[in-house]
């Protein structure tokens, strides 16, 4: 059996951009966090790529694993008050899952679109 080779664009490109993992002129996204519905450029569905809690999950443990520790570093060497902290890192990171869910949501697409039967899902990936 054939293995079924797809034309895509590296990683770091679909990240950087939030573009289509297949032309890498298109757009991804409809609003901040909706994937669009096809490429606005070469016509890809991305009907059924589905990320789910994925992108959430990748970005929100790490950074709570480093922000738990910044927040013990900061409290043990500077004695700020308790008010900072409830201040400073809730805003902190909401900002920062803000910025990277994009790119890691945009990343998890590509891999689908690479490693899944788009066949299935994309009737444009037939032409």
């Amino acid at each position: 059996m054939a293995e079924i080779t797809r034309p895509t664009v590296p990683l770091s490109t679909v990240a950087l951009k939030c573009c289509c993992p297949r032309c890498g002129e298109g757009k991804l996204f409809d609003g901040f966090l909706t994937i669009a519905k096809t490429c606005n450029v070469c016509g890809l569905s991305f009907e059924g790529h589905d990320t789910g809690d994925g992108p959430a999950f990748f970005v929100m443990l790490p950074l709570c694993l480093v922000i738990a520790g910044l927040a013990l570093w900061v409290d043990t060497a500077f004695d700020v008050p308790r008010l900072f902290h409830l201040i400073f890192w809730p805003i902190f990171i909401i900002g920062i899952s803000l910025i990277f869910l994009r790119p890691i949501k945009a990343v998890m697409v590509a891999q689908q679109y690479k490693h899944r039967d788009v066949e299935t899902y994309d009737q444009s990936a037939q032409q």
